[in-house]
């Protein structure tokens, strides 16, 4: 059997993407590559390897998971290495668990590459720090995308008191705002908004809890973005416009 790899792309930024990343990525005879994965980071791919384009964007046609999984076995019982090419890191709200865990009940060992995750670097490119002593203790990586039984228990997260970084939120944020205040979260929090971090399209707004979606609204954003939410924004850098 061949080998494969579950690699972390990173944020956007080629740079930012790790030196095991890129040897690993230089040794597979195919990249199932997301939607999110920066296309220069393909660069580092052999030219003779077969590029498999798989979707994973919210609200985008994406191949399913068992397609995905299917295809990396087709290839790898043919006697080739496959290189699962996720942007952010593979553990972090990218189904890299799962498949895994499906390469695994196949009898397939599979060597995790991680990278970089957009809950830290977008912050981290703009100035932000997750954790800083004078805010908060920890902070928590949180999916927005959640809906009935698997939505956040947004009380709990509260009062944590600890820095929320939302992935995958911009769909929803009226209704994460609405929830957070509802449990209790001062309205005049400072928060951010980072679309596109890293990148050269890289923009953002800085904003109070209770006036983050219209300010995000106003300024155009949308997906891929991460939501920051506690003190720590406040060490935000301001945008040329938007921010309050």
């Amino acid at each position: 059997m061949s080998r494969a790899w579950l690699i972390g792309a990173g944020p956007g930024d080629v740079e930012l993407m790790t030196l095991k990343a890129t040897r690993a990525l230089g040794e597979a005879d195919v990249v199932l590559v997301d939607d999110l994965v920066n296309p220069d980071v393909l660069q580092f791919a052999r030219t003779d390897a077969e590029v498999v384009y798989v979707g994973k964007r919210g609200g985008q046609p994406s191949a399913s998971q068992a397609d995905i999984v299917a295809t990396m076995l087709a290839h790898l019982r043919a006697g080739r290495s496959v290189a699962r090419l996720k942007g952010g890191d593979p553990f972090v709200f990218g189904r890299g668990g799962e498949e895994q865990q499906a390469l695994r009940a196949e009898g397939i060992q599979v060597e995790i590459i991680n990278g970089i995750t957009a809950g830290i670097a977008a912050p981290a490119a703009i100035g932000i720090p997750v954790t800083h002593r004078d805010h908060a203790q920890g902070v928590v990586f949180v999916t927005g995308h959640g809906a009935g039984s698997s939505e956040p228990d947004w009380n709990a997260l509260v009062a944590t008191r600890m820095t929320l970084v939302v992935y995958m939120g911009m769909r929803r944020l009226n209704e994460i705002v609405t929830a957070l205040l509802q449990a209790g979260m001062d309205p005049q929090t400072p928060c951010a908004a980072i679309e596109s971090a890293t990148r050269p399209e890289q923009r953002h707004v800085l904003a109070q809890l209770d006036t983050l979606a219209g300010h995000v609204a106003s300024a155009g954003l949308g997906s891929p973005a991460i939501v920051v939410i506690g003190g720590v924004s406040a060490h935000g850098i301001p945008s040329a416009s938007h921010d309050r």
